[in-house]
């Protein structure tokens, strides 16, 4: 075995996320990352090389893309032998919403907050249906948080604008959650642990690089999409957010995207 492919197979187990290895939820950071556009397919036996690195067998493979399909994610046809997989218009649609938050190389936290406050008994179910309709941040039974201005008519509740110089730890806990913090922690470590015993002049095959890539970004898009870009009095002291984000487009960049001749088992 060659340092290349030791330091590859290594740096998967590595990268590979242990508490999450939902295949389903893998293969939409596969699609989101590589075949993201308008007919962009992918081909059964292209995804099987990539994902089956990570430890993870056709048949399950098989079972997640039924899901997918069944779910509205992806769909597929079979051309001759070969399968072939698109994400379809919902699935792009999704995919796209959340490609700047997992791509940015700067974070753009919006400085202006504001909040609602319900009142105990009847208060608390207006929160709760203002909420379903808007992107509010909980951080209490009563108490729900939103970039921007507060609104003009608020259904009884009360609004507050907010411009955070500090926040008290039992906030940083609730927007920054303990385990939030520690799945950081382990992803940066990771890439870091990665990145230093990466060999000099290695160059991945381009199926090993897809593989690569969708490790990286679907553990980043565990961290990332679970919070929002906050001010930094919301985060704690041992928040690793920005040192890590920064380790993943560094190494991204290491990782050309496969073409898509190769991705659709063309070429």
């Amino acid at each position: 075995m060659t340092n290349q492919s030791s330091w590859f197979e290594t740096a998967v187990a590595d990268l590979v996320d242990p508490q999450d290895q939902r295949v389903w939820s893998i293969i939409v950071s596969l699609f989101g990352d590589m075949a993201q556009e308008p007919g962009a397919q992918i081909s059964g036996g292209a995804l099987t090389q990539i994902i089956e690195p990570m430890g993870i067998k056709p048949e399950a493979i098989r079972v997640a893309l039924h899901r997918l399909r069944k779910d509205g994610w992806i769909e597929s046809d079979r051309i001759g032998r070969v399968s072939r997989h698109v994400l379809s218009e919902f699935g792009r649609t999704q995919s796209a919403a959340v490609t700047p938050r997992i791509y940015a190389r700067d974070s753009a936290p919006v400085e202006h907050w504001h909040l609602l406050i319900a009142e105990d008994g009847t208060g608390t179910q207006v929160l709760e249906d203002v909420m379903l309709s808007d992107d509010y941040i909980p951080i209490g039974r009563n108490i729900a948080m939103r970039a921007g201005a507060a609104p003009l008519q608020a259904e009884g509740l009360l609004a507050l604008d907010i411009s955070p110089q500090t926040a008290p730890k039992w906030i940083q806990d609730r927007l920054c959650p303990p385990e939030l913090r520690a799945s950081c922690r382990a992803l940066l470590t990771a890439v870091q642990n990665a990145a230093k015993t990466h060999p000099e002049e290695w160059t991945p095959t381009p199926l090993q690089s897809a593989t690569l890539r969708t490790l990286l970004v679907h553990r980043w898009r565990r961290v990332v999409l679970r919070q929002p870009d906050l001010p930094a009095a919301f985060y704690p002291p041992d928040w690793v957010g920005p040192a890590c984000r920064n380790s993943i487009i560094r190494m991204l960049d290491l990782l050309p995207r496969p073409s898509a001749a190769i991705l659709s088992g063309s070429g």
